[in-house]
């Protein structure tokens, strides 16, 4: 039975993905640490450190099928390490004395930095394929829909025309910013570490310079500069980064959810058939998906304050911070992958009820358009004083229950200088959407022209 909703049977693929969780996995994670050993081997012998015999059969024992998984968990009954019991297997596993040269300098956090940073590069790949997806997605609503005009909403209620496309449109820059993000940070994030127990390499040799741009270079990783044991900001900044994505498609989630509302129904998720959407209420047909990413991102965010906290390290290790990262830093890739697919699931078939979108504009009677007949006034009467006969037509009108073009026809200030038929012009919230499609537009171009949807 599972504790924990990442490997319950009913509840896992809510919170996660089986893809990400093999990422995740004891094995994947096992087999990083053995990869470590194997290049780091096969690296010294290069270098005269190590018998190149001993190398070679490190390298071809360095695989977790060869190592006795029993005797394995033993030693972590016994050592309560996570990374010992695991050496100790591959020194068990190898003939001969070649397990004397396993581990032969590098510290624990060297070799379990740099496996979860193998497995955050591939989470980080998944991560970048899943939001070129949702890019596409959002780039095909702008065009179909960039000239779609839709209601307006500032502080909760209705506040001027734009049109979806425009919507969509915001949401797809937002997302190319992250992209951006994801791609700056990889120089910063994929490194490796060969430095030894306090980041001097003090055990590695005169060659330990070398023999770590060596080492990295073979698992596929970037050279730091110095130790960066004691400096978790890589992990911090990719941990925020992942949180800001999350919070994206969060509030993407989150207002779908409040479009799809009975009472408004723009907006409304795919719905397959033989999916229930309440098990007492044959009607609904509930947003379970967009809802589930919504969940899941508000529950991200609780590993925020965690982040600043992994970067208080005392002095040169502090198992104390450290340890933190096994938890938070799978967790958020684990979270993320089920929002990427979630939003994947509900962008890439999501119903937009156009003819709603339009019924709409229409149920404040009017008063949507109180600006844009404020400016046409001001014309002839001036801005301030605009303002203020129209407020006050808006909000008689309003508190009396009539709509604006009656509160504006018992207006005499406004109807002396304004005609039937330009009020008419006025009054169509259709073309009142600003240079939106325009922008809609440009944004496309831009787009397309950077080509970051298909890198």
């Amino acid at each position: 039975m599972g504790t924990s909703v990442f490997d319950s049977v009913l509840l896992k693929n809510l919170w996660s993905t089986e893809e990400m969780r093999a990422i995740f996995s004891d094995k994947v994670r096992m087999q990083n640490w053995l990869d470590y050993e194997a290049a780091l081997a096969i690296e010294q012998a290069e270098l005269g450190l190590i018998p190149k015999q001993a190398a070679e059969v490190i390298a071809d024992t360095a695989k977790l099928e060869k190592l006795d998984m029993d005797f394995i968990l033993e030693q972590v009954r016994l050592t309560r390490h996570p990374l010992v019991p695991t050496i100790r297997g591959l020194e068990h596993a190898c003939p001969e004395h070649f397990g004397e040269y396993v581990h032969f300098g590098p510290t624990t956090q060297d070799v379990m930095d740099t496996g979860l940073v193998l497995q955050l590069k591939e989470a980080h790949n998944i991560f970048l394929r899943d939001i070129k997806i949702l890019g596409r997605s959002l780039l095909s609503l702008s065009e179909k829909h960039r000239n779609t005009p839709m209601p307006g909403r500032t502080l909760a209620l209705q506040a001027l025309p734009i049109t979806f496309g425009h919507k969509t449109a915001i949401w797809l820059t937002e997302l190319a910013r992250h992209y951006q993000r994801l791609k700056e940070i990889e120089p910063r994030l994929f490194v490796g570490s060969v430095v030894g127990a306090v980041g001097t390499k003090a055990s590695l040799s005169d060659k330990a310079d070398e023999l770590e741009v060596r080492v990295l270079n073979r698992l596929g990783l970037g050279t730091p500069e110095i130790s960066w044991q004691p400096a978790r900001d890589r992990f911090s900044e990719y941990g925020m980064l992942i949180g800001l994505i999350s919070g994206t498609l969060g509030k993407i989630a989150n207002e779908i959810l409040l479009l799809a509302h009975n009472e408004i129904d723009e907006l409304s998720e795919p719905f397959s058939k033989g999916q229930v959407g309440s098990s007492t209420m044959p009607h609904k047909r509930n947003p379970a998906i967009v809802e589930n990413a919504a969940c899941v991102s508000n529950t991200l965010k609780a590993n925020l304050s965690v982040l600043t906290d992994m970067m208080k390290h005392q002095h040169e290790r502090d198992g104390a911070i450290w340890k933190m990262e096994w938890k938070v830093m799978p967790e958020m890739c684990l979270m993320l992958s089920v929002i990427f697919d979630n939003m994947k699931t509900v962008l890439g078939g999501l119903n937009v009820h156009t003819d709603k979108m339009r019924q709409n504009l229409d149920i404040l009677g009017g008063f949507m358009l109180a600006e844009r007949v404020m400016f046409a006034l001001s014309d002839k009467a001036g801005k301030q004083t605009a303002h203020e006969i129209v407020y006050e037509a808006s909000m008689s009108g309003q508190e009396e229950g009539i709509t604006f073009i009656e509160a504006i026809n018992r207006d005499t200030r406004i109807r002396d200088h304004i005609t039937q038929e330009e009020l008419d012009a006025l009054l169509d919230p259709t073309t009142y959407v600003g240079n939106a499609p325009e922008q809609v537009t440009r944004v496309i171009e831009q787009t397309k022209a950077s080509g970051w949807l298909n890198d």
